[in-house]
């Protein structure tokens, strides 16, 4: 048996990552540098095999408009072991520069099979909404690109979405945040495989600051990309401005000359959060620049904040980040 855990671990790895015309570039290309700079860490020579699959052998021509090559067709996929299946996604983007995600039934049939032949499935981006579509996602906490986080849940009420972390997992499967969050989620496949001091390598090898966990935000609180109404772009940037005061919706209500149960409606309808959580995600985001820039101390920085002790400050980051003040801080301070 000792024998038969040392051929696996030393076995190379087939990793499929699907191609459709459409397909964001950066999700087809970036997991496999990420795997290409792995064997040159590694004494074993194994690592992993890439080869991208489609429909055809034809071209496929990316939402860049960069022509890619397949390797393998999905059927011939179908008939090997796979290690991973990496299944990046495609958007649409209408006149209002409103992003929506696409699907594709042909696609969504092969995610299906292909799956059911797959050790672990990850999707990149969007890639999520065609795990979804496959019921690959049914039961589970899956993330996605925060623009279009809403469209998943609305369509897949089965599947208990967060829009917040740059990677999760649950189960077999994984899912990853937008654009180069696909990095993160490659590192974060290497180090179950491979270790955290490999997964360290190759990313310094990528010339990353750093290798994000998956708590992570995608996101700052006061820079949130989210289409607003002036009122509640007025109230944003005044709960940023007063973090360390004592915020009440009544306080919030007064500032945007509306009804106490009005305010509520409009986070809700706006931001998809009550006021409340609202002004701990700002104070978060207000603590976790300080743990970056600064050595103040975890008084200092919950007092500046305006978390007031210790330990509501912690306890916001376990909500908020999944992690600690002091985690955090190892990990992001940034040193002149």
């Amino acid at each position: 048996m000792r024998g038969v855990a040392r051929d696996m671990e030393h076995r190379e790895r087939l990793v499929v990552v699907l191609l459709f015309d459409g397909v964001d570039l950066l999700d087809v290309t970036g997991p496999p540098e990420v795997f290409a700079l792995l064997r040159r860490e590694t004494d074993d020579a194994a690592g992993c095999r890439v080869v991208l699959a489609a429909e055809t052998l034809d071209p496929v021509t990316t939402s860049a408009g960069v022509r890619v090559l397949p390797d393998v067709t999905f059927e011939d996929a179908a008939r090997r072991g796979i290690d991973t299946l990496l299944v990046p996604g495609a958007v649409e983007v209408d006149d209002e520069r409103r992003v929506r995600a696409l699907t594709d039934e042909g696609v969504v049939r092969w995610v299906r099979a292909l799956a059911g032949r797959s050790r672990r499935v990850a999707s990149v981006c969007v890639g999520a909404h065609l795990l979804a579509a496959a019921g690959l996602l049914d039961g589970k906490r899956a993330t996605t690109h925060w623009s279009t986080a809403r469209q998943l849940a609305a369509e897949h009420p089965a599947v208990r979405v967060d829009a917040d972390p740059i990677f999760l997992r649950d189960g077999k499967v994984w899912t990853g945040a937008g654009i180069t969050a696909c990095l993160d989620l490659s590192l974060a496949l290497v180090a179950e495989d491979f270790g955290e001091a490999v997964a360290l390598r190759v990313a310094r090898q990528l010339v990353m600051y750093l290798k994000r966990p998956g708590g992570q935000s995608q996101f700052s609180v006061p820079i949130e990309p989210v289409s607003t109404t002036r009122r509640m772009d007025d109230l944003r940037h005044y709960v940023a401005q007063h973090v360390t005061t004592r915020l009440t919706v009544a306080d919030l209500a007064a500032q945007a000359h509306v009804s106490e149960r009005q305010l509520t409606r409009l986070f809700k309808t706006e931001l998809d959060m009550t006021p409340a959580a609202y002004i701990e995600s700002a104070r978060v985001e207000a603590a976790r620049n300080r743990l970056e820039s600064t050595d103040d101390t975890l008084d200092r920085v919950a007092s500046s904040c305006g978390f007031h002790t210790t330990d509501t400050l912690i306890r916001a980051f376990r909500r908020r980040l999944d992690t600690t003040p002091t985690e955090y801080r190892s990990r992001f301070r940034h040193r002149g």
